[in-house]
């Protein structure tokens, strides 16, 4: 059974999914403006979206780093997870797994 979440691990879950979410959108929103379609419209709605998503993310794994006491290569892990599409969830679910994303005790 694993430990409950701390807060800063909830605040983590929660930005991993958003960036992930983004990153989808994005991705939809990119097809259709270079596919069949020619539609602007999901990249106009999904590229600041995930922006914003994207530094939220960035900030909240830094946080999270220093109150959970991640490990260096946990931290580095979390920063560069954001580049690649939809790795955030994935990586968000194994530390969760690890416990990273409970406190300490």
């Amino acid at each position: 059974m694993s430990r409950p979440l701390a807060p800063a691990g909830r605040l983590f879950a929660v930005a991993a999914f958003l960036e992930g979410f983004t990153w989808a959108g994005l991705l939809i929103g990119m097809f259709l403006k270079y596919g069949p379609v020619g539609n602007e419209l999901g990249v106009k709605i999904f590229g600041p979206l995930h922006g914003g998503a994207f530094l939220f993310y960035v900030v909240v794994t830094v946080l999270a780093s220093l109150r959970l006491r991640w490990p260096w290569w946990a931290t580095l892990l979390a920063v560069i997870a954001a580049v690649p599409p939809l790795v955030t969830v994935p990586l968000e679910m194994w530390f969760r797994r690890i416990g990273l994303l409970s406190a300490r005790v």
